[in-house]
C-alpha cells in the first residue's frame, strides 16, 4: 500500500498504549476455528501478560473443544458473537477495549461459497467492515486481516506471486476475501488506521476441520471411507504448518509496517493426487480409497506465493519441516478418533453428502 499521511495517523492513535508495552489485549475473531484456535494457544503460551478475547459465532466449523485446555486460564475469555452484527461487535469493544484485532472470522470453504455466496458476502465483507468501523472508533493499535493466497487466482507454472500481484479471484470465497482486503486498504488510506494483511498458503495441523484437504484424506482413510479428489488431481497447492503461520501472524501483528501486505509461504508444493497417495502410503493403505469427483467450477490450477518480503523485512522463516509436520498431524488424528466421530455425527456429515456424493464419477 502507498505511504499514508503520518500526521493523520499520529492524531488518530494519540493516547493509546505503545506497541511494545506489555499487558496487551488481543481480540481474536473466529478464534474457535482451526487457525484462530491455534493462534490463541500460541499467544497464551508465549505471552503470559496478554489477555486474549475469543470472539466467535460458533458455526459448524467452530469448535470450543479446540480450546478446552484454556478454559481455566484467567488471560483467556470467550465471547459468543457475530462479526456481521454491529450490536455484538460494539458490546465486545465496549467491554474489552482491545489493543489489537486479529480478524480470522470468515466463511472459508470454496464449495460452500459456490452453493451460497450470499453468506460469504455478509460475513467476509460486511463483517470485516463492521470490525474496521469499531476498531477505528475504539482506536485499536493494529488491525490484522487474515486473508488467503486464493485472492491472486491461479498462478502460472514456474511463477510465484508477490504482494504487488493483481487480485484475480475465481470463486465467491476468494472474491469475498479480496473485497475485504480492499476494505483494509481503504481503512489505511482514508482513515489512517494501522492495518496489515496476511496472505498465507494452505495450512495444515491439529484441530483442522475435515472439510479441508489434508484432514479429509486422513480422517476418511482412518475410517476406510472414499477420499474425494477433484478432476484429475493435478491442481497444485503450497503447504504450511499452522504453527509456522501463527508465528508469522504474531510477527506481523507486532512488527509489520503499517499498511503492508505480507505473503506467508514455504515453497513446499504438492499436486493434490500426489499428496493423497503420499498420505495413504504413510498409513499403509492402498490407493483404491481414492474417488475422483467432478471438478469444482472455476477450480484454480496452481497457487504459489513469493514470501521473500516477510523473510527479509521481519526475519521470519518456517521452522516445521513438512514431513515432520505431516507425521505429527497423522498421529494427532489417530489419537483423536472421538473428535472425528463427534464431527461426523453432526452437520458436517450432511454437508459432505451434499457436496461430494452427487459429483462422484464412475472410474471403472
Amino acid at each position: 500500500m502507498e505511504k499514508n499521511n503520518i500526521e493523520k495517523e499520529i492524531n488518530f492513535f494519540n493516547g493509546k498504549t505503545n506497541l511494545q508495552e506489555d499487558n496487551k489485549i488481543i481480540l481474536v475473531t473466529g478464534g474457535a476455528g482451526f487457525i484462530g484456535s491455534n493462534f490463541i494457544r500460541h499467544l497464551i503460551n508465549k505471552y503470559p501478560n496478554f489477555k486474549v478475547i475469543n470472539f466467535d459465532k460458533l458455526t459448524y466449523s467452530g469448535n470450543l473443544n479446540n480450546l478446552t485446555t484454556l478454559e481455566d486460564n484467567n488471560n483467556y475469555v470467550f465471547v459468543k458473537g457475530n462479526v456481521s452484527d454491529p450490536k455484538d461487535v460494539k458490546t465486545t469493544f465496549e467491554q474489552f477495549n482491545p489493543d489489537f484485532v486479529v480478524h480470522f472470522a470468515a466463511e472459508s470453504h470454496v464449495d460452500k461459497s459456490i452453493i451460497n455466496p450470499n453468506i460469504f458476502l455478509e460475513t467476509n465483507v460486511l463483517g470485516t467492515q463492521i470490525m474496521l468501523n469499531y476498531s477505528r472508533e475504539y482506536k485499536v493499535q493494529k488491525f490484522v486481516q487474515i486473508s488467503t493466497d486464493e485472492v491472486y487466482g491461479s498462478i502460472q507454472e514456474n511463477c510465484n506471486v508477490g504482494e504487488e500481484g493483481s487480485l484475480a479471484p475465481n470463486n465467491p470465497y476468494a472474491a469475498s476475501k479480496a473485497s475485504a482486503d480492499l476494505l483494509l486498504r481503504v481503512a489505511y488510506q482514508t482513515y489512517g488506521q494501522r492495518v496489515n494483511i496476511v496472505r498465507a498458503c494452505n495450512n495444515f495441523g491439529p484441530y483442522q476441520f475435515p472439510e479441508k484437504f489434508i484432514p479429509i484424506i486422513i480422517t476418511n482413510a482412518l475410517q476406510n471411507k472414499e477420499i474425494p479428489v477433484y478432476g484429475n488431481g493435478i491442481n497444485v497447492r503450497e503447504w504450511i504448518h499452522v504453527e509456522d503461520h501463527c508465528r508469522a501472524i504474531d510477527t506481523i501483528m507486532q512488527d509489520g509496517k503499517s499498511g503492508e501486505i505480507y505473503n506467508v509461504g514455504t515453497g513446499n508444493k504438492w499436486r493434490n493426487i500426489d499428496l493423497v497417495e503420499h498420505i495413504l502410503q504413510k498409513l499403509d493403505l492402498k490407493n483404491d480409497l481414492i474417488s475422483y469427483v467432478l471438478d469444482r467450477q472455476g477450480h484454480d490450477i496452481r497457487y504459489s506465493v513469493d514470501s521473500s518480503k516477510i523473510r527479509k523485512q521481519l526475519n521470519w522463516e518456517p521452522q516445521i519441516d513438512f514431513e515432520t509436520g505431516l507425521e505429527q498431524v497423522i498421529s494427532w488424528y489417530k489419537n483423536h478418533l472421538d473428535w472425528i466421530e463427534e464431527i461426523n455425527s453432526g452437520e458436517y456429515a450432511a454437508y459432505f453428502k451434499e457436496i461430494y456424493k452427487p459429483r462422484m464419477m464412475d472410474t471403472d
